[in-house]
């Protein structure tokens, strides 16, 4: 069984059409990259995905069941772009509450901030860090969650080269465990990290394929201009 299956998705948001048909699917215990610049309508997809946001066609199956519906509430994870952690707690203290939601325990929390490079600086409030290092907070609290499905919507953003590398690592190792991943990016060269690819641009699904396939089917040696050659064939379409 597919971890998500969407077909023929159609969303409109303030009268303009944000998802137009799309369709794919996301084999289990996989990083699949969801690729595209800002106002491509990845969070929108992802919201759907979630079940938080309105879609006008289409049907999104999660983990079997209809996206948004009352199983899949302790199976699927969400990190959304703004931090959802509380500001006036620690790291460790924010990490306890949500292990205490979640039932996993203090030691499981202890291990979720370890993961995402946290542990020395545990005992600092998330008011006082950057959106860098509340995004992190905000991941550790949902890997407390042990979720089938964990959504990440560009959680990357304005971290370093070494800590963006981090996270990566940890994304594959959480697959290798047994959870499915689908992480947002508008950085093409993420696109490499992942184990299968969507390029979504304007709403539309321009390619669901793995990262070495997309370069045989382009020709083009490297990933960023394989979108390229993608978005000149599907132009060269609309004029014929």
């Amino acid at each position: 069984m597919n971890a998500i299956e969407i077909e023929g998705l159609i969303v409109d948001r303030g009268g303009i059409r944000a998802l137009d048909d799309v369709t794919f699917v996301v084999p289990p215990n996989t990083v699949t990259g969801l690729l595209g610049p800002s106002g491509s309508g990845k969070t929108t997809l992802i919201r759907a995905i979630v079940g938080v946001q309105k879609i006008k066609a289409g049907s999104i199956r999660v983990l079997g069941e209809p996206a948004g519906s009352a199983p899949l509430r302790h199976r699927i994870g969400y990190v959304t772009q703004q931090p959802s952690v509380y500001g006036d707690l620690t790291i460790r203290q924010n990490a306890r509450y949500f292990a205490t939601i979640y039932g996993t325990g203090n030691r499981a929390a202890t291990r979720a901030v370890a993961d995402v490079g946290l542990d020395d600086i545990a005992d600092r409030l998330v008011d006082t860090l950057s959106g860098g290092q509340r995004a992190r907070v905000s991941l550790a609290c949902a890997l407390l969650a042990n979720p089938d499905v964990l959504v990440l919507d560009e959680p990357t953003v304005g971290l370093d080269p070494v800590l963006r590398r981090d996270l990566w690592q940890q994304f594959h190792a959480l697959a290798d465990a047994g959870t499915t991943l689908l992480v947002s990016s508008h950085v093409m060269d993420e696109a490499d990290r992942c184990d299968r690819l969507l390029l979504l641009r304007e709403g539309r699904l321009l390619a669901e394929d793995t990262p070495m396939d997309l370069r045989s089917r382009t020709g083009a040696t490297d990933l960023e201009d394989a979108f390229l050659r993608l978005i000149l064939h599907e132009a060269a379409e609309v004029r014929s």
